[in-house]
């Protein structure tokens, strides 16, 4: 196979080396020719950059060039492959968006309710422009975009680049889940084959196969039911903020049997509860400062001063061998199956045309290939709809400096729905924001 040339868009994320693991566990899979990782925060990058110099020195002799830079000609020119994997306002934006909403009594998370509408504001400009300076260099290179959160940035992208049918919005979130499956079947999860609808990050399985047709769904509900569902992706597992999450999904499916529900369901189900739960002192983006982040800055220097991986404990994870492997389907034709977020057009039946729906489809050289999943039912249809209302206003209001729209957006929300909750929240919102978000009007 004719190696490829990728760059890594937010090189200085805690999240890169998993990245890298993940392509050295995959080179066969998607062979590389360069890899260079780009940030607009060189100093953030520098640690990261040096360690997976030795990384690749050790583990990816083959690879003929490998740099680190925070020029957009460098980076981007001659590329075949982007993964796009930024955070405007770093983790310390993250701590307010979450931190603000718990002061209101509602519930406080990245990419749900009034946070990921904060971080959604912020995101959209920059995403914007990272993919017109990609387009600038390289306009045929296939651009796989993971930047939260998802939904609102895929929906903003949409109407900017309508055309690009070589920008791929992805999420890791079902393939982790379906980790879980996997190991409760004994089974390899790249062997299963999901049925899915939804929006990202509010979305429900329909059905797990096997490759060769037999289903394991009525299985799958009944060990959940029966045994508890925990994570088991490796970086995920340990993590006790994760394990209460799956097991708030066991709880969605004993309330609404019908489908495999996906865990970020429990923000918008029982959004009172997690608010309770929540500590303004204590909050993930803290979690991951304290967690993480450390790990992460920690293993980075023991590399650089050892130059050798020798001490360091790094593995691939399910996160990057996904966004691998699709790549792979895509630049080398392969069509293999992945959950992926494409223009709806009539794929879900009854829901909005334009919308921008999370769906399993064959991804090959001419792009995703969905699988119609025909009408859903009332319920599942009321949900997705408010949702989606909540993310096009999101979108509309960024692009309009519309605060009014933007006011609607959380009034829809089902973590908010009390208009003078929303007003409250958007004002500390748009007092913390300032020089992130376009002045509203």
């Amino acid at each position: 196979m004719e190696r490829k040339n990728l760059v890594i868009a937010g090189g200085g994320s805690t999240y890169t080396l998993g990245i890298i693991m993940s392509l050295i566990e995959e080179k066969e899979t998607l062979p590389l020719k360069t890899l260079t990782l780009y940030d607009t925060d060189g100093a953030r990058q520098e640690r990261i950059g040096q360690a997976t110099a030795v990384i690749l020195r050790e583990k990816y002799p083959e690879l003929e060039s490998f740099k680190y830079t925070t020029d957009k000609k460098e980076a981007f020119e001659d590329i075949d492959i982007a993964f796009l994997q930024i955070r405007t306002g770093g983790l310390a934006m993250r701590e307010k968006d979450e931190q603000i909403p718990l002061k209101h009594g509602v519930l406080g998370q990245e990419t749900c309710g009034p946070g990921g509408m904060a971080y959604g504001m912020r995101s959209i400009p920059d995403m914007i422009e990272l993919v017109k300076d990609i387009r600038t260099y390289a306009k045929d290179a296939w651009i796989l975009n993971y930047t939260n959160p998802a939904a609102i940035v895929a929906e903003a992208l949409k109407r900017v680049f309508p055309e690009d049918d070589r920008l791929l919005n992805i999420c890791d979130m079902p393939i982790a889940i379906m980790q879980s499956y996997a190991d409760m079947l004994g089974k390899d999860v790249w062997n299963l084959v999901p049925g899915y609808f939804g929006l990202n990050h509010f979305g429900w399985f329909t059905k797990i196969e096997d490759t060769q047709g037999n289903d394991y769904t009525q299985t799958i509900k009944d060990k959940i039911i029966s045994e508890g569902f925990v994570p088991t992706d490796s970086e995920i597992a340990d993590d006790a903020s994760w394990k209460a999450t799956f097991a708030t999904a066991r709880q969605i499916l004993m309330d609404f049997p019908d489908y495999l529900p996906n865990t970020y369901l429990q923000y918008y189900l029982y959004p009172e509860d997690l608010a309770e739960k929540e500590s303004r002192d204590n909050t993930r983006a803290r979690q991951v400062m304290n967690g993480r982040q450390k790990r992460v800055h920690e293993t980075c220097d023991r590399i650089i001063a050892d130059q050798s991986m020798a001490r360091a404990s790094l593995t691939h994870d399910i996160h990057g061998v996904y966004m691998v492997k699709a790549a792979a389907s895509l630049v080398y034709h392969l069509n293999h199956i992945f959950t992926v977020m494409v223009k709806n057009e009539g794929v879900i039946a009854n829901i909005p045309f334009d919308a921008m729906v999370e769906v399993p489809a064959m991804l090959g050289a001419h792009g995703p290939k969905p699988f119609a999943v025909g009408e859903i039912p009332t319920f599942y249809k009321g949900l997705i709809e408010n949702q989606y209302a909540f993310e096009t206003l999101v979108v509309d209001a960024c692009f309009e400096r519309s605060y009014n729209k933007l006011l609607q957006a959380l009034t829809l929300n089902r973590t908010v729905t009390d208009v003078n909750k929303a007003k409250a929240i958007l004002e500390d919102l748009i007092k913390a924001n300032q020089g992130y978000w376009p002045e509203l009007k």
